[in-house]
């Protein structure tokens, strides 16, 4: 199991391969946060907020939620590269965020409503 500290660790070094561009104008950076996300639509340790963007009274930021990672870490039993690869696909998800944000588009927020949308269908035909 990846460390919180050594998850942010990761978490930097994969920050500093993406373009400075993409950083711009998220004055409240990228945190790692110790605690995990549960989503509450779902019943307990079925489903994980990893990440979100953020643009609030405290400004636009990203949180990333290492308890969220660690539950699917421990459940799905990876090693150190599906750490890393999952760290940078969830950054890369919540810069893709803050980047339409600030040109006033949606499409990845749409998406990612739609995809919720067909995890609860498919719950709800399972129950």
């Amino acid at each position: 199991m990846l460390s919180f500290d050594g998850a942010g660790e990761l978490l930097d070094a994969l920050a500093e391969r993406f373009p400075q561009a993409l950083f711009d104008g998220l004055n409240g950076g990228v945190n790692l946060l110790e605690e995990a996300a549960p989503d509450p639509e779902f019943p307990p340790g079925e489903m994980y907020v990893l990440g979100e963007y953020c643009d609030d009274l405290l400004g636009r930021y990203i949180n990333l939620y290492y308890g969220s990672f660690a539950a699917l870490a421990s459940r799905e039993d990876w090693d150190g590269g599906t750490w890393e690869e999952e760290l940078r696909l969830t950054l890369s998800h919540e810069l893709t965020h803050h980047m339409e944000a600030r040109g006033g588009l949606h499409a990845l927020d749409d998406r990612d409503a739609e995809e919720l949308e067909a995890w609860r269908r498919e719950r709800r035909e399972e129950e």
